[in-house]
C-alpha cells in the first residue's frame, strides 16, 4: 500500500531530534556534522531514528505509545545498540511523536525493526550521508 503524498510529505518535512547536549535536529537529505560526530564518537558507521507510537500512522493513546516505545528501547539495548531518546516534530510544533535514535544498526536490521512495530517508514542515516527516508511497504 502506498503511503498518501500529503503523508510522504509530512514525514520529509519532519524535524528528527536527537535529546541531549547538544541537541541533533536531523532532517531529510541534510548532512549532520554533529550527527556524524556521534556516530564518530560511538564507533558505528550507521544509526536509524525509530518511533513504535502511532503503527501504521493511525494514532493511539499516550500510555500505548509510551509501553510501545519502551518495548522498542528495550529490544534495541538487548540486542547490544546505544539507544538515545528523542522525537520526530512538525517544524511548526503542532505535532510530536516520541522516538529514538539508535546507534550502530545496520539497515537490513532497521527495516526488521522498523516494521516489528507496524511502522510506515523509518529515517536511516550513515556517517557523511544525509538523512534517508525508508518507506517500508509491504
Amino acid at each position: 500500500m502506498a503511503l498518501p503524498p500529503e503523508l510522504l510529505d509530512a514525514y520529509r518535512r519532519t524535524h528528527y531530534v536527537v535529546f541531549g547536549e547538544p541537541q541533533l535536529v536531523l532532517r531529510i537529505g541534510e548532512c549532520n556534522a554533529d550527527l556524524d560526530e556521534l556516530l564518530e564518537a560511538e564507533g558505528a558507521a550507521s544509526a536509524a531514528f525509530i518511533t513504535a507510537a502511532n503503527p501504521r500512522g493511525v494514532k493511539r493513546g499516550a500510555w500505548e505509545n509510551e509501553i510501545a516505545n519502551a518495548a522498542l528501547v528495550k529490544s534495541q539495548t538487548e540486542a547490544g545498540f546505544r539507544c538515545f531518546e528523542g522525537e520526530g516534530r512538525a517544524p511548526d510544533r503542532s505535532w510530536t511523536e516520541k522516538s529514538v535514535l539508535v546507534v550502530g544498526i545496520g539497515r537490513r536490521d532497521a527495516l526488521v525493526v522498523g516494521r516489528a512495530f507496524e511502522q510506515n517508514a523509518i529515517v536511516f542515516l550513515e556517517r557523511g550521508k544525509a538523512p534517508e527516508l525508508v518507506v517500508l511497504e509491504d
